[in-house]
């Protein structure tokens, strides 16, 4: 074989062999990185979760259903800030001074302009991994921009700590970060389904469900004694505060109460209501801080949204809830 001939024998295999890889290549589809926030695709891979989210937007757009708001606390950085946690560790059962900050990505600057929401600057909830311990602690913030408060968790283990705020002309966000508190360690189960909780005294009422993708509306009821509480005290700007967290990812929801005191038409109780929206079917703690004679006192529940398995009904105990839940100034 001449050499004209060796050469183009040589570029037909060529071009034949990378005519293969191209074709194998088109079938397997490229690599992609993970989408931001580390939601995976699932078996189908980025092709099936793209027809899939087509698929919601067409139904959603067909009857009318509401889009889930993104739960927010799954991530530490988002819309250019950052969650800088500066107390990552802490000892069980020790009151020590949780430290941290709200970091301007980019320029590195820690943020010291936040717009009030709910008549603080910043929320900040700290709650445990198996969602048997709760806190909504109010911190303090420096003129350099760092936030402390002092915080005693009880049991040794995983925590989230979520910063609920809203940067002077930017949008609400929620950021978390992981807590780690040393001892001995004893995992806790999620506790049982219900929906009434007992908590020094006052008895609490839930009702409504979650509906994963759709605003749903949650009425809680207060009484005491068998009597309704009708002299509820504002707190936060409402007559409650209501957290929703997933369990497994501990996903922050997105609560609305649903009017304010002094609009004329919100009554100080029995009854308070809010609208949530659950991402997905599944169960979630919800804990609510009600305030009345002068004391902010939490209620919890364990419900289940779009069709999970439900345990036996039982009210949740005043010592549990006094042990899972807690408010701090």
């Amino acid at each position: 074989m001449n050499t004209g001939l060796r050469i183009t024998v040589f570029a037909v295999t060529l071009a034949a062999t990378f005519g293969a890889a191209y074709g194998v290549g088109g079938a397997v589809s490229p690599i992609s990185p993970e989408p931001k926030g580390g939601t995976h695709a699932g078996p189908g891979g980025h092709a099936a979760a793209a027809h899939k989210e087509a698929t919601a937007e067409h139904h959603e757009a067909k009857t009318g259903g509401h889009e889930a708001e993104p739960p927010g606390g799954l991530e530490i950085s988002r819309s250019g800030y950052t969650l800088d946690l500066k107390t990552p560790r802490i000892e069980a059962g020790k009151k020590t001074d949780l430290r941290f900050a709200v970091v301007q990505d980019g320029a590195g600057r820690k943020i010291t302009a936040y717009k009030r929401e709910h008549g603080k600057e910043l929320h900040l909830i700290v709650a445990s991994r198996d969602l048997t311990v709760y806190r909504h602690l109010h911190p303090t913030r420096a003129s350099d921009g760092t936030w402390s408060t002092p915080v005693d968790l009880p049991k040794a283990g995983g925590y989230r700590v979520f910063a609920d705020f809203k940067p002077k002309g930017g949008e609400a966000l929620t950021l978390g970060a992981d807590l780690a508190t040393s001892g001995r360690y004893e995992p806790g189960e999620l506790p049982e389904h219900n929906t009434t909780a007992v908590v020094d005294g006052y008895e609490v009422k839930l009702q409504g469900e979650l509906v994963p993708g759709e605003h749903s509306d949650l009425t809680l009821t207060v009484t005491k004694d068998g009597k309704p509480v009708r002299n509820l005290q504002p707190y936060l700007g409402a007559y409650g505060h209501l957290v929703a967290l997933r369990s497994g990812d501990l996903a922050y929801l997105h609560v609305h109460p649903n009017g304010e005191p002094g609009d004329g038409k919100t009554k100080p109780g029995p009854e308070v209501s809010f609208t949530a929206t659950a991402p997905s079917a599944g169960a979630y703690r919800l804990f609510l801080d009600f305030q009345h004679e002068g004391k902010v006192r939490t209620a919890a529940f364990t419900v289940h949204a779009g069709g999970a398995s439900e345990k036996s009904e039982r009210p949740a105990g005043t010592k549990s809830a006094e042990e899972e839940a807690g408010h701090t100034h």
